[in-house]
């Protein structure tokens, strides 16, 4: 079947239609993106601007258009921290429905962990042992520890890039001693999450996922892209540290000039970065191997599992423990 899934996310929303069966490995068909930057359509009060609403309610109907006009049979839309976080965004949600006929669902910071966790484990499969996963979002930061495709443990804070980027480096490019202070503050921050996360036990193999980690992996010399999905891709926390020396010198306009990263997120690399380091260091890793597959593959994965769960044919009543699609037929 040919599925859309549309990701509203803290910088873009994101259309992935996909060709998926059971048992089967999902093939995009398509991706098409626009920066949005919902986190920054924000008032004082924490609610979503009406500017912002709007560029919202037209970017959700002309992504659903594209769905259906793409032969998807459904769309699973969602989204994540900055409209999970909005003081307004029922009345938001609201709106979208109303105008679009698509009704998003919000995805609360763990079930983004769980359903991440879901796509990474499939990806490496059982043989991978036991698994950790970082994901950098815009708004949030999560973490996933788990041997089978359910994690044992599953933590998201807000320690997003963007975040960071709005709240501590407003300065371009920013300064050695902002840079300085927020890599302490992250340092403590990680404690008690890192104890937490490793409580189930060590990783037999650890993992980055989102555009964040294959931005600094690419920039610490993993293959382009073009190389293709399963080309190995790594990241080290020595890698990281060297090129966190060098990016940090640099304005946003400068680090975009650079391979594998893109305009919307030049601004917010540093404060990724050093998440990421900080990420590392508070677990003890070395090494990140960089999945091709996060959250959006793990929806559509769990939709297929939810299918088959519900199948009376199957006589299958397993469960991954993650929570299922909400979806809209396209007619």
């Amino acid at each position: 079947m040919r599925l859309g899934v549309l990701d509203v996310g803290s910088n873009t929303v994101h259309l992935l239609v996909v060709d998926a069966h059971r048992g089967g490995h999902p093939m995009p068909m398509s991706s098409t993106k626009a920066t949005l930057r919902m986190s920054e359509n924000m008032d004082d009060n924490g609610r979503i601007t009406g500017d912002g609403a709007d560029r919202l309610i037209a970017t959700v109907a002309e992504f659903a258009s594209i769905a259906k006009t793409s032969g998807c049979i459904q769309l699973m839309p969602f989204a994540t921290s900055a409209v999970r976080e909005a003081t307004n965004s029922e009345e938001v949600l609201l709106r979208v429905r109303r105008e679009t006929g698509v009704e998003l669902r919000v995805l609360s910071g763990v079930d983004e962990a769980r359903l991440t966790f879901l796509a990474v484990r499939r990806w490496y499969g059982w043989s991978a042992g036991r698994i950790l996963n970082l994901d950098i979002g815009g708004g949030s930061l999560e973490l996933s520890n788990g041997a089978d495709e359910a994690p044992d443990a599953a933590l998201s804070l807000q320690l997003g890039a963007g975040r960071l980027t709005r709240e501590w480096l407003r300065e371009d490019p920013p300064g050695k001693r902002r840079v300085a202070v927020l890599r302490d503050w992250l340092e403590a921050e990680m404690v008690a999450p890192a104890k937490q996360l490793l409580e189930p036990g060590r990783p037999d193999l650890a993992v980055g996922t989102s555009k964040t980690f294959r931005s600094l992996a690419r920039l610490t010399g993993a293959a382009p892209s073009a190389a293709g999905p399963r080309e190995r891709r790594i990241l080290t926390i020595s890698g990281l540290r060297q090129l966190i020396a060098f990016i940090s010198r640099m304005t946003a306009s400068d680090r975009a000039e650079l391979e594998g990263v893109s305009s919307d997120r030049s601004q917010q690399l540093v404060a990724g970065a050093l998440v990421a380091e900080a990420s590392m260091r508070a677990l003890s890793l070395d090494t990140l191997e960089i999945c091709p597959w996060a959250l959006r593959e793990g929806l559509i994965l769990r939709k297929l599992d939810t299918d088959l769960d519900s199948d009376p044919s199957t006589g299958n009543g397993r469960s991954s423990g993650v929570p299922g699609p909400t979806e809209t037929v396209l007619r």
